[in-house]
């Protein structure tokens, strides 16, 4: 069922299922703060639903027959099998039902100015950065992020202007279903193959996606890809790149440099003329690219240099993006929530900017499509650090039809002539950390699952 503006008010009570997701949440907060019921179940507490609860929406852990069977309007997220009760319910009374892509797609399209964040890798950080431009010029942006962001408190605000900035997921090919005035492609990478099936196909969708720019539409993308500049061919409106190893792009970084957290400061060209120096908060050489991207945006849209710049330097870091959590025995504990090997390699160059004498990493493979896949690529993206753990892989969405293990990532790695570890228990981990990490080393939890449990056991 197409969901328009014209006939969203026919809806009174609105009941989203797996509404704890971090898209999710954000849908039901929007609508209950234009004043509709919402309602909504999910599998298992967490730190969104409390506060979602908190907001005065009444979210089930478990399954909700009976505000389903009330509903008007069900919405319900990718994780969400057919079979699922509430699904079949809805079914069975002709409710009209959504999935969460095509709800969202029907937010771009409430907002004169919807800017769409996506690429492989690297979208939630900018578009915190964006965002928090935005929020540093008074413009009252809505904002919808794939982490918990501080200076919003939450994964999610809304704003009483015409922006709208969204992070927006290829998976499943769900932003096709948006409506954007302006896109951030920040690259192209062969992820959700279980999906996709090839990188051939993950290019002919960002493809379409930039396609669906309007004439007085903006892309942002990055120079240093080559598939990002091919998109150029489909982009009716502004096409601006920015690069720091392609020095022809519109937004250049130079004279990069670090300080002893990692920190990067540099200078930013337009148009091979200075334009601003800039200084980040966080490390990696791949947050100059994001901040290149953001600049980018954020001039097309008329903030100032100034703001940019303040806006920047405040920027300490999404949730679980390289995010420090602590220190034990004088050693140092970060989590981050790299999940590709592209991502793991980011992580492991932006750590080498810090001081530091040796580094630990434990690594948890985020669904068995992937690590069956790319499980090569995943072996060779952890050579990078001293000491190797590997836990069990996070199923999140699948069942292992792939015949997979984390076994399987430790004996690749071995082969490389590299020592990992297979460690099932987290706190067995944390112990084995404690007693063997030596001052002045690292402690990285690394992956997008459970995972990020055990740098506070380590610090406790």
């Amino acid at each position: 069922m197409d969901i328009t503006i014209e006939n969203l008010d026919n809806y009174k009570h609105i009941h989203l299922i797996g509404i704890g997701g971090v898209s999710m949440s954000a849908i039901a907060v929007t609508l209950h703060h234009w004043g509709y019921k919402v309602t909504g179940s999910d599998s298992c507490s967490s730190e969104l639903t409390k506060k979602l609860i908190d907001a005065g929406i009444k979210v089930t852990i478990g399954h909700d027959l009976t505000n389903s069977r009330l509903a008007d309007l069900i919405i319900f997220s990718a994780a969400i099998k057919d079979s699922d009760p509430e699904m079949v319910l809805a079914r069975q009374m002709n409710i009209p039902i959504v999935t969460r892509g095509e709800f969202v797609g029907y937010l771009t399209r409430k907002y004169r100015e919807s800017i769409c964040i996506s690429g492989t890798h690297g979208k939630t950080t900018t578009t915190s950065m964006i965002s928090l431009c935005f929020l540093e010029a008074n413009l009252d942006p809505t904002i919808q992020v794939g982490a918990i962001l501080k200076q919003i408190d939450g994964n999610y605000t809304v704003g009483s202007s015409d922006y709208f900035i969204l992070e927006a997921c290829e998976y499943m090919g769900n932003f096709l279903k948006f409506s954007p005035k302006t896109e951030v492609i920040l690259n192209i990478d062969n992820d959700h193959l279980d999906y996709f099936k090839s990188l051939d196909n993950i290019k002919k969708a960002f493809e379409k996606y930039a396609s669906l720019i309007p004439e007085k539409g903006l892309l942002v993308t990055n120079a240093d890809d080559p598939s990002c500049l091919e998109l150029k061919k489909v982009v009716r409106g502004s096409f601006i790149t920015y690069g720091i190893k392609n020095q022809s792009a519109n937004y250049t970084a130079r004279n990069i440099r670090h300080n002893a957290l990692g920190f990067s400061e540099f200078d930013v060209f337009y148009n091979h003329s200075f334009y601003m120096h800039v200084r980040l908060s966080i490390a990696g050489r791949h947050n100059v690219s994001n901040a290149l991207a953001c600049i980018a945006v954020c001039t097309y849209y008329g903030i100032t240099k100034n703001t940019i710049y303040s806006a920047l330097l405040k920027f300490t870091g999404a949730h679980r993006r390289l995010e420090y959590v602590g220190s034990c025995n004088n050693f140092a504990v970060y989590d981050d929530y790299g999940h590709h090997p592209t991502e793991i390699r980011a992580t492991a160059n932006a750590i080498k900017d810090k001081d530091f004498n040796e580094s630990w990493v434990i690594f948890q493979p985020h669904t068995y499509s992937r690590t069956k896949t790319l499980l090569n690529d995943f072996a060779q993206a952890l050579l990078s650090f001293d000491h190797i753990i590997v836990t069990d892989i996070y199923a999140a969405r699948e069942q292992n039809i792939y015949d997979i293990s984390s076994l399987d990532l430790v004996n690749k790695i071995r082969e490389y002539e590299k020592e990992a570890l297979y460690m099932k228990d987290f706190d067995e981990i944390a112990s084995y950390i404690k007693e063997n990490a030596k001052p002045d080393d690292l402690v990285l939890t690394l992956g997008a699952g459970t995972v990020t449990e055990i740098g506070p056991k380590i610090v406790k």
